[in-house]
């Protein structure tokens, strides 16, 4: 294993079977977690439930082509970085994809030791910031402090002490990760113990292979000891292989498990969370998800709300990660916020975080405006806009049907009020002020339309 990957992980979309299959045992061997798709739909499906540290993407794919899914793609992938595989007549469509913002291609056939050189280039920086910014998110979380949050982190501290099984479950991205990590930081004694992540979808297909990573062998411990008397989180269970579910449900039944090749159970004082995008109810009934098991793990659920029912939330995380990626100079437009505010955001936290990322590192001014975070909008082909009158507002395009009186005026007025607050530091008495209206008017007003004074 190469110990300067390990942890590293990879979505390849290919659709070559034999080429496919030896990049990803190349990787896997290198410590590198890889997801592989072979169809554009498969490839666009793991790129919104996983944020890798590499995307590799064949061109040409059974159900359409690889330059379509990345010029798609890439605005809610952010800075991840994006690696084109083409064969003999890609090159022009690689060059394109350079241009519209890929990072390399590779001309196949090639050989895995150059995936593994980029992809050590491109980690190569130093992660420490990263890293400190990701344990304060977890301590003190952004994005946490709307009503729906708020309940939802009162729940979250109420079964935290507690030994029983906690499945979360929400929409791809929502930041079940960051709540399975906030739930093991208030579980006491225990915090001080590792928290231990199994992506389930990753897993080898092998039941054997399977078998070795989480429960280990003569040789090596597996996951499930490596937690030790800490957290062990199932990452999207519902992703787990149909035959390896019947391990699971002994483990957590009985607390204990066989290592590979050996007769005596292993005790294991391991909490076990889960948490699941999928409908497991629907699964359950369908057949290709064990009932015991779904009963064993929804003993306690806790759903998290998506970031679409949460405008305080993305206003917060929105700063957040802006000062993350650009901890100084850089600011949102109250025309980006509007559009934010209006955009359904179907990849949640995780697709914010990509565009805030990747309109620092693209926007040329110190102001990041609408069409900095939606690049995509500009591609479309809708017919040019009639000149506006003077006095009336232009809103920002949301790629949604068109707005309503209300909702057009609602937003206008949104973004009215974010700027004049902005002007005036936060400070809701002077922008009431500007605004003519009373302070008691202008808190009854951002209540209702989701403005924060931050």
């Amino acid at each position: 294993m190469t110990r300067d990957l390990a942890g590293c992980n990879v979505v390849m979309i290919e659709d070559d079977p034999v080429f496919g299959r030896a990049l990803v045992q190349r990787l896997r061997l290198a410590g590198v977690t890889t997801h592989w798709a072979q169809t554009a739909a498969a490839g666009e499906a793991l790129l919104r439930r996983h944020r890798p540290h590499l995307v590799l993407c064949d061109i040409r794919l059974p159900d359409g082509d690889g330059e379509a899914l990345m010029l798609r793609l890439m605005p809610e992938l952010g800075g991840v970085p994006a690696v084109m595989m083409t064969a003999y007549g890609g090159l022009d469509q690689a060059v394109r994809l350079l241009r519209a913002g890929a990072d390399d291609y590779l001309a196949k056939p090639f050989p895995a030791q150059r995936v593994l050189d980029k992809l050590r280039a491109f980690t190569r920086a130093d992660d420490g910031a990263a890293e400190a910014a990701d344990l304060a998110a977890v301590l003190d979380p952004p994005g946490w402090r709307s009503p729906p949050m708020l309940a939802f982190q009162g729940e979250l501290e109420r079964v935290a002490p507690a030994e029983a099984t906690v499945l979360l479950t929400g929409e791809s991205g929502v930041g079940k990760g960051v709540a399975a990590r906030r739930l093991h930081t208030l579980s006491g004694a225990r915090a001080a113990a590792p928290f231990v992540v199994v992506d389930c979808a990753a897993l080898p297909a092998e039941t054997a292979a399977a078998e070795a990573a989480l429960f280990g062998g003569e040789d090596a411990p597996g996951l499930v000891e490596a937690a030790g008397a800490g957290t062990l989180f199932l990452d999207e269970v519902g992703d787990l292989p149909a035959a390896f579910q019947a391990r699971l449900l002994r483990l957590i039944a009985e607390r204990r498990f066989l290592r590979i090749g050996e007769a005596a159970p292993v005790e294991t004082e391991a909490r076990i969370l889960a948490s699941t995008n999928a409908d497991l109810p629907a699964r359950v009934a369908a057949g290709t998800f064990r009932a015991d098991l779904w009963f064993r793990l929804s003993g306690i659920t806790l759903a998290l709300p998506p970031l679409r029912t949460r405008p305080d939330d993305l206003q917060d995380l929105a700063r957040h990660f802006l000062h993350r990626f650009a901890p100084s100079g850089r600011s949102l437009t109250g025309e980006a916020m509007a559009a934010m505010l209006a955009h359904p955001w179907p990849g949640n936290v995780r697709e914010l975080r990509n565009r805030v990322e990747r309109a620092v590192l693209l926007a040329d001014g110190p102001a990041l405006g609408a069409a900095d975070l939606f690049p995509e909008r500009a591609t479309r082909t809708d017919p040019a806009p009639s000149p506006v009158p003077p006095g009336e507002v232009i809103e920002a395009a949301t790629g949604t049907e068109p707005l309503s009186l209300a909702e057009a005026r609602d937003t206008a007025e949104r973004a009215h009020i974010q700027r004049v607050l902005a002007r005036c530091g936060g400070r809701v008495g002077d922008a009431a002020g500007a605004l003519g209206v009373s302070r008691t008017t202008l808190w009854d007003r951002m209540r209702r339309l989701g403005v924060s004074a931050r």
